[in-house]
Parts: C-alpha cells; structure tokens; sequence
C-alpha cells in the first residue's frame, strides 16, 4: 500500500503541468475509444474498472472535486454500491449544535473526498507540487484521452543508448523531454478486477482514462444524441422547404 501512495502521490508532478518539461511534444499514438466519434458511447465496464484504478492508486493524491458519489450511477453502478462506496469515506461537516466540526460517513449527495485538507498540505506531501485535480485533465490537456493513456504507459525502465541517465527522474517514452519526476504509477496486478479481466498496465490505463473521459464530459452521450436529432430535424425541414418552394413556384409558372 505504502508503493501504491508513493506512486501515487508522485504522479501530481507529472499530470500538473506536461509543458514545463523540456524539450519538444512527442507525437502520441493514437488509441480507438468506444467514446471517439459522432456515434460514440462510453463503455460502462471499463468505466468501472477505471473508477477502481483511480480510487486504489490516484485518489491517494489526486482529487476530482467535480463529481459526486451519486453520479457514479451513469457508469453502471447500483445504489447500493454507491451507498457503500460513499460510506468508506470520512467527510468534515459541521457545525453542530456546539460550533464544532466533526466527520461522518459520506454520502451519496457528496462529492468525491479529497485526499487533503487544503493546498499546503498537499504541497508539502508532493515535494512542494500542487496534485492536479483529474474531474477535466482530460479535456485540459490536447487530446487528453491519448495523452492519459500513453503517458500511463510510456515508461521504460532505462532510457535508450547514448542517453544519460537523470537522477530523480524516470524515462518516459511519451512525456515531452522525455524525463519526468513521477514514478511509474502502474503496475501489472496492481488491482483486482471482479470481473475477472486481466490488470495489465495497458489495460488499466486505458480504464482509467475511460473514467477521467467519462467525468470530464458525463454529458457526452446525451449532448452527441441530440445533436443528430437536430440534424435529422433539419434534413427532414430541408426537405419539406424544398417541395414547398417547388410547389409554389409550379404554380406561378402557370
């Protein structure tokens, strides 16, 4: 547990800010997503495999304020389940009736807790770095889903020949200048999924970028569906406006 939150905590100084890496942007390979595209929908599975990975390895550092435990329910997710997951979390409220804060469980009307109490000290567990909230990092950063995904799986284990080795720093394929201070976050079987897929480090990382996609734009089905009704809508009008011009001016040329 304690590699896990190393790990974790660490991945604040890579994920706050890729541009203060030296060095030009590293082309990313480009992944096919179930959301990519006009007719795109999330798949609810990896989803929710993605919302394992972070609550296990990036909620140690990273908030997602944006998002409350009840909207885990448009991934898949029962009452129960998110009555139960809500519940592991210790929220501050108050005050009571003496003028106290105290912590109870959470709740489903809570948003996601988050792993400090305030910005310095947040700081001052990630080596003076500020850990990025991930509610939009994929919409914060260009083509954030495969960014996410290659930087996730960019690591290699020694740099290629003729390239110095950086102390403190780890070689990553994808980052741009290619040293970047965050330990590699993921490991194969580092979570157990119920469901019995594989925990490979592709694998995760492409779940987990399928959540911050989802809780980046939870509206994206909804707001894709509407727009090829409106679409439809106007190649139905066209079509109508078009008949009734022919029609009237039929008439006139009689």
């Amino acid at each position: 547990m304690r590699i896990v939150r190393l790990a974790a905590a660490a991945a604040a100084l890579a994920l706050a800010s890729p541009a203060q890496a030296a060095g030009p942007a590293v082309p990313l390979p480009q992944q096919e997503w179930s959301f990519g595209g006009l007719f795109g929908t999330f798949d609810r599975a990896s989803a929710q495999r993605g919302f394992l990975v972070y609550k296990q390895v990036c909620a140690a550092c990273h908030a997602m304020k944006q998002l409350a435990y009840r909207n885990l329910a448009d991934i898949g997710l029962s009452e129960d389940e998110i009555r139960a997951i809500a519940a592991e979390s210790m929220i501050m409220d108050g005050p009571n009736d003496d003028g106290e804060m105290f912590e109870r469980p959470g709740r489903p009307s809570d948003r996601f807790r988050s792993p400090f109490p305030n910005e310095r000290a947040a700081r001052a567990a990630n080596q003076g770095a500020y850990p990025v909230d991930l509610s939009l990092i994929v919409k914060a950063r260009p083509d954030g889903a495969n960014y996410l995904y290659a930087l996730l799986t960019g690591y290699r284990e020694t740099p290629p020949d003729g390239v110095e080795p950086m102390e403190g720093m780890h070689y990553n394929e994808y980052f741009p200048g290619h040293w970047i201070a965050m330990a590699q976050p993921l490991w194969p079987d580092m979570v157990d999924y119920a469901d019995g897929t594989p925990a490979t480090i592709e694998q995760m990382a492409r779940d987990v970028t399928t959540f911050m996609a989802w809780a980046a734009e939870p509206e994206l089905e909804q707001r894709r569906a509407m727009g090829v009704r409106v679409i439809l809508f106007l190649i139905v009008l066209g079509g109508l406006t078009y008949g009734v011009k022919r029609k009237i001016w039929a008439d006139l040329k009689h």
